[in-house]
């Protein structure tokens, strides 16, 4: 299959084709001229895409990496055939992620006061990963080519303003992660009956917002209320965040299918 048949054939918009296609520029780098290469950051979304390309490239030399685990944001690494994804991941000149840690006193900010800031800077998203926010500071995870302009331009967030250095991955402050278990019974395990219960809503409503385009299910958009959903998979909501199915039961003595489900919050 050609690259044009493969965009073609996978790609469902054209901002998609575009990512998939400098996907498939970073894949030759590595594998025709043995150079290690990678993409910008990826959102889930985004990695979803990708992941299904690599999949039709039969799983290719590569390794996802957002400077910490679980980060949400990735870089996808491609490695020729003479580096490990550990020597990438232990530095050594090849891994690109860096952190830059803000501290302020005083007032309170937010995901969203930083990440205005920083694009405000005139910087792509693609340029930043997860911004690891927590009481008086913020760790941006960054691409190396704009590190040292964010540790001289980014000086203020909201109207705070902020003491920046750069750190080492070690010394990351992921603040921790908050989940809400939900132990419910459905009719079925489709799509609108298992995001009611994740999300609190009557099944209606749910199967309101899967036809309007605001529900993914695995980083994937789903118009589909019907769709079956299994154990693992992680249904997102936009304005009401994730939830992850843990776990899937038997049936209950009234006929419904147990489920257990982790919301974040």
């Amino acid at each position: 299959m050609t690259k044009t048949e493969l965009l073609n054939k996978l790609a469902r918009d054209g901002e998609e084709r575009l990512l998939l296609a400098r996907t498939l520029d970073k894949l030759e780098l590595a594998q025709n001229r043995g150079v290690p290469s990678h993409t910008g950051f990826l959102s889930p979304h985004e990695r979803a895409a990708v992941e299904g390309l690599l999949r039709a490239c039969g799983y290719p030399r590569h390794l996802f990496s957002g400077g910490f685990t679980d980060a949400e944001r990735t870089v996808c690494a491609f490695l020729p055939d003479w580096l490990e994804g550990a020597d990438w991941l232990a530095g050594a000149g090849y891994n690109p992620i860096r952190a830059v840690r803000c501290s302020w006193t005083g007032g309170k900010l937010t995901h969203r006061d930083f990440l205005g800031s920083i694009l405000g800077l005139g910087l792509d998203r693609e340029k930043v990963g997860d911004l690891l926010v927590g009481e008086g500071s913020c760790d941006v995870l960054t691409l190396e080519d704009v590190a040292d302009f964010l540790l001289l331009h980014l000086d203020q967030a909201g109207r705070v303003k902020l003491k920046v250095r750069a750190i080492p991955l070690e010394e990351l402050s992921p603040p921790p992660v908050q989940v809400k278990a939900v132990r419910d019974t459905v009719s079925s395990l489709r799509l609108d009956a298992v995001a009611a219960s994740g999300f609190s809503l009557s099944r209606g409503k749910a199967a309101d917002l899967i036809s309007s385009g605001k529900v993914q299910l695995n980083h994937q958009e789903c118009l589909k209320p019907d769709r079956p959903v299994a154990e693992g998979d992680v249904i997102s909501c936009r304005g009401l965040g994730k939830c992850v199915v843990k776990e899937v039961g038997g049936p209950s003595k009234k006929g419904r299918i147990m489920i257990g489900l982790e919301r974040y919050i």
